[in-house]
Order: C-alpha cells, then sequence, then structure tokens
C-alpha cells in the first residue's frame, strides 16, 4: 500500500485526483501541514526533491518514490481497481484521463478563470473556451448515455480525473440551462461528487446558479498584488501630466500561479521570435523610439518618415470591436494596458499608440501600429494571440495622405474618433 506526504496548497483540484484516489485505495497519503506555495516549493529542501519546483508533489514515506504530475501521483497512490484489472481497461482510463487534460482542461480554464479574476475578460476567448469545452462535455455525455461511470460498472481513476478537472466549470459557469443539454453528464458529475471518498475530500460542491457575470475588479486587484509585470509603455511623462491618470493604470502584469497556467502539468516553453526570419530592413526601431521618447513631436514624426522602410515595415490601423461594453474610462484603460503587456515579447520590433475617444459609458479604442514584416503580425506567434482578435485590423499604405493622418493624429495625441468623441487619452506600445 502506498504511503507519504503530499505537497500543495489548500483546494487544488490536481491535489484532489491522488487525495480522492487515496480514500479509494486505502493509502496513507497525508498533506504537508505548513506548506506555502510560493515559499515551500521555492526552498533549498523542496527543490533539491522537486527541481521544477511544482505542485502537487508526493514523496514516499521512505523517501524512494518522488513524483510531480499530478495524474502520476493519483495513478501510483491507487490500488488496481481504480486503475483497471487488465490491460484494455487501463488503456481506457489512460484516454480518458488524457481526455480530459487534452480538451477539457485548457477550455475550462480560459472560460473560468476571467471570472475568477486570474486572467482579463476577452469576448472573443471566452466564447471560443465556452464553445471548445461545451463541445468536449457533449462528447462526454453521449458516452454516458448508457452508462453509470466511465470506463467500469463502478468508480475508476478516469472518473477521479475527469471529476475534479470539471469541478471549477461546474462551480462558477456551468448554469442551469447549460446542464439543461447536459444531462448525463450532470447526473454522473452528481454521482461522484456524493461519493462518500469523493465528498470526504472536496466536501460539499454547489453548482453554479445564474451566468456568470464578469467582474473587472477582481483581476484589477489580483493584478495589482503581482509584483513581477512589466510597467505600461505609457507615454512620455509630458504628456501624463496633462490629466490625471487612473492609478491602475501602473497595474502589473497578472501572470496566474504556476499550478493554473501549468494546464498540462508542465513548464510554458519559450517560443522563437517570428520577427528573427524576417529581413532587418533599414527603419531603426530603437533609434525611433528614443526618438519619440525625447524629442516633441514636431521632430519625432517627421523622424519617423524619414527612416520608415516601406519594404520591411509595415502600419496598421486597429480597432476595438466592442465599443458597447466599454464602460469605465479606467477600465477601457487597463484593458488597453494588459493586451500590452501579454505582448511584451513583441515590443522589440514594434511600435503602437492606441488611444481611447470619448468617456464613461461612451468610448471607443483604436490605435495605429507598426511592425517588421508585411503580413498581421499576431498569428505568427501563439503568444501574441490573446486579444488581437477583439480588434479590427486594416493595413494603410505609407504613401497615402490618409494614413500620414492617422500617424499624426495617434503619434501626437490628437484628434477625434470616426463618431467625432474628442481624445481622452492614450498608450504607447515600445
Amino acid at each position: 500500500m502506498a504511503a507519504g506526504v503530499l505537497y500543495t496548497y489548500p483546494e487544488n483540484f490536481r491535489a484532489y485526483k491522488a487525495l480522492i484516489a487515496a480514500k479509494y485505495s486505502g493509502a496513507d497519503v497525508k498533506v504537508a501541514p505548513n506548506f506555502v506555495f510560493g515559499e515551500t516549493n521555492k526552498s533549498d529542501a523542496f527543490l533539491k526533491k522537486f527541481p521544477a519546483g511544482k505542485v502537487p508533489a508526493f514523496e514516499s514515506t521512505d523517501g524512494k518514490v518522488l513524483l510531480t504530475e499530478s495524474n502520476a501521483i493519483a495513478y501510483y497512490v491507487s490500488n488496481a481497481a481504480l486503475r483497471g484489472g487488465d490491460l484494455p481497461t487501463q488503456a481506457q482510463v489512460w484516454q480518458w484521463a488524457s481526455w480530459a487534460d487534452s480538451e477539457v482542461l485548457p477550455a475550462s480554464c480560459a472560460w473560468v478563470f476571467p471570472y475568477l479574476g486570474i486572467m482579463q475578460f476577452n469576448k472573443v476567448n471566452v466564447e471560443r473556451a465556452k464553445n471548445d469545452l461545451l463541445a468536449a462535455l457533449q462528447v462526454l455525455d453521449a458516452r454516458l448515455q448508457t452508462r453509470t461511470f466511465l470506463v467500469t460498472e463502478r468508480v475508476t481513476l478516469a472518473d477521479i480525473v475527469v471529476f475534479t478537472t470539471l469541478l471549477h466549470a461546474y462551480q462558477h459557469v456551468l448554469e442551469p440551462s447549460i446542464r439543461s443539454s447536459l444531462v448525463n453528464v450532470t447526473r454522473w458529475f452528481l454521482t461522484i461528487a456524493n461519493q462518500p471518498q469523493v465528498s470526504a475530500v472536496v466536501g460539499a460542491v454547489t453548482l453554479c446558479s445564474a451566468t456568470p457575470v464578469y467582474d473587472a475588479k477582481k483581476y484589477q486587484e489580483l493584478a495589482a498584488k503581482k509584483k513581477n509585470g512589466p510597467k505600461d509603455g505609457g507615454k512620455k511623462d509630458k504628456k501624463v501630466e496633462k490629466k490625471e491618470q487612473p492609478k491602475k493604470e501602473q497595474a502589473k502584469k497578472l501572470k496566474p500561479a504556476p499550478e493554473e497556467v501549468d494546464d498540462l502539468d508542465e513548464k510554458p516553453k519559450e517560443s522563437k521570435d517570428p520577427f528573427d526570419s524576417m529581413p532587418k530592413g533599414t527603419f531603426n526601431m530603437d533609434d525611433f523610439k528614443r526618438s519619440y521618447s525625447n524629442e516633441d513631436e514636431a521632430v519625432s514624426i517627421p523622424y519617423f518618415w524619414t527612416k520608415f522602410d516601406p519594404e520591411h515595415y509595415s502600419i496598421w490601423y486597429a480597432e476595438y470591436k466592442y465599443p458597447q461594453e466599454l464602460s469605465k474610462v479606467f477600465m477601457s484603460c487597463n484593458l488597453i494596458t494588459g493586451m500590452f503587456q501579454r505582448l511584451d515579447k513583441m515590443r522589440k520590433q514594434a511600435f503602437a499608440s492606441v488611444c481611447l475617444f470619448g468617456g464613461d459609458n461612451d468610448s471607443t479604442i483604436s490605435g495605429v501600429w507598426v511592425w517588421r514584416g508585411q503580413e498581421l503580425a499576431f498569428p505568427l506567434s501563439p503568444d501574441w494571440q490573446i486579444d488581437y482578435e477583439s480588434y479590427d485590423w486594416k493595413k494603410l499604405d505609407p504613401k497615402s495622405e490618409e494614413t500620414k493622418k492617422l500617424v499624426q493624429d495617434y503619434f501626437s495625441w490628437s484628434g477625434t474618433d470616426k463618431q467625432g468623441r474628442k481624445f481622452n487619452q492614450g498608450k504607447i506600445f515600445k
């Protein structure tokens, strides 16, 4: 019988897998006392055993077994009935565990996290995640039409993994009207939730009672607590002094804690900069940014046109698609800032001036962007695709007078939007 210590923070759904499995198998698994996420798992003693610093982490009583992947830990502390009595059954169990990680978890996180304040809300991304999760759950619903449990006639590790992976969705976004179309899944979910071994770990599960509503304050409060995000790429100090800027404007980039980002129990990988493969051309982006930061627009804008290389760089106009959803000015500003922060790796070869026109409950967001290359840059890297679909993009002709007027207005923070709303404030991506 397996025995050991599980390192985790409270209410970690990944840790629930092992704790529930241990209840079924009788394994002696104890949660490490006094564990502090961000401290205990960063200590030398912890990292010596678990170099990745990830949780949940498991150490057997004799110290010979050290595990960090949540499914692996749950498998280790399970008995034969949970794992599957024969090879075909074991394969099916692992099939559903893998399905939960690849099909359910990413979509659930992208749908749920904005409502918890862990991620900034983006309508396009949330709708896509919602559709992805519901499509996956229709597959699960069909599977459970004639079954009480996923693989055998009793609970297996497949049920435990899928249940814990769906826990946040059922608690926060799967409201009654959605559940009504997932009769079999909901029946199964409640059956698992009410198993004594499950409720002993998870407690009573309260299902989502109404359509979730995004609360920007949650995101802003969590973002303000983060200390490792890049500062806002704001315009020159002389511009900032002309108007009272919202306090939240300097909020740091919110990075979900490792247990939240770690959708597939693996660390994020660095991606290659797509701009590196493009010809450099003659336009020196750094020189222009220095000119723009240190000189008046009467100098920096003519400098831009003198040095701009239209063969290797392009100019784009962006307009936010959902102005009807913009309410308070400071919230709209945070929307721009959030996008800039998530595009941090794009700064080297890109520049933008994005402006907000109008006031509370009557505003628009639009901007002029410049980057290396002739195609829309955001699809070139998965790291850059979070926000761009919320905007309409139009490539501009650098030779046209209309383009020169747009560059003048947006780079100097002047003019109005298409409906005549006056400039309120702007942000610079550089």
